[in-house]
């Protein structure tokens, strides 16, 4: 692997991972100015037609099974959203950047009842590390819990299960005609429920056109493009460590954006959950470059 392409890759990564914890507080400032669930579709129609444009041919290989594979991880992957984005409206950008990141420490804990099989060491310690961070960042002094983060924990539940998902149907089927179809379904179910519940504004503020600006081609497809462009040329390892920064993203720009301010006590939390993502995914990520460097025989 040359070191000049995995270091172009990190940091196209980083640069991918930054855009992403930047969005909280940007989606956060649009929601002043427009219902969530329809941000979400006008989000995710943009991005749709600008993959369909691109992967058009594609299409060509589309079958039932991969439509079907494609509804159900775009129906998990809308709930991610729902939960994330109305959550946004009841707590701030940097509980929503960390809190969200717990679905990093949740696959292990998912896919044992799912494999009926206990999480290793290093997956319980992740969780427990994390979970322990959750409460000092989310609960009050009075030990209470904000409706926001609430909603975030279940975002973070269902990227969780969206990030199984993939790995079950990705290897079935075309991954880039999948990814878009996740896609076109959050669109259309969006749609759905905004015609249900939210009235569409006259006129998009300053606020919902960045929003929609940022969100719709940079933090969604092209994020997606460039992951699945350069993602081969760096290790796992360096992947799980660089997008372990998006919550730190979100705090900062929370911080510097916003104004946000994390008592004492918060910093620990957030600490605690960066160290359960980390132990979580880096143990994961090393075991699996072993295996690849024993199977090549290096």
């Amino acid at each position: 692997m040359s070191k000049i392409k995995q270091l172009q890759a990190d940091l196209a990564l980083l640069a991918v991972t930054f855009v992403w914890g930047v969005t909280f507080v940007v989606v956060q400032d649009a929601l002043s100015g427009i219902g969530p669930y329809y941000f979400i579709s006008i989000r995710f129609a943009i991005a749709f037609a600008f993959l369909g444009l691109i992967y058009r041919k594609r299409f060509a290989r589309l079958d039932m099974e991969t439509l079907k594979a494609g509804f159900i991880i775009g129906a998990v992957l809308f709930a991610g959203y729902a939960f994330q984005t109305v959550g946004l409206k009841y707590t701030t950008a940097s509980n929503a950047g960390f809190i969200t990141g717990l679905a990093v420490v949740l696959v292990p804990l998912i896919s044992s009842v799912t494999t009926k099989k206990l999480p290793g060491p290093a997956a319980l310690l992740g969780v427990t590390s994390a979970t322990v961070g959750l409460a000092l960042l989310s609960l009050g002094d009075n030990l209470t819990v904000n409706f926001g983060d609430v909603l975030t924990f279940f975002c973070a539940l269902s990227y969780a299960g969206h990030i199984i998902l993939v790995g079950r149907y990705a290897p079935r089927h075309d991954p880039v005609l999948l990814a878009i179809l996740q896609i076109g379904v959050v669109a259309v179910i969006s749609m759905g429920c905004g015609a249900l519940w939210e009235t569409m504004p006259g006129h998009f503020t300053r606020p919902v056109w960045t929003g929609l600006f940022i969100t719709a081609i940079p933090a969604t497809a092209l994020a997606f493009l460039i992951q699945n462009s350069v993602q081969r040329f760096t290790s796992p390892t360096h992947t799980a460590i660089i997008f372990i920064m998006e919550p730190v993203f979100a705090a900062a720009t929370g911080w510097l954006v916003a104004g946000e301010i994390l008592t004492a006590r918060q910093w620990v939390g957030c600490l605690l959950i960066l160290a359960g993502m980390l132990v979580a995914e880096l143990k994961d990520s090393l075991v699996t470059e072993t295996q690849v460097k024993e199977a090549k025989g290096t």
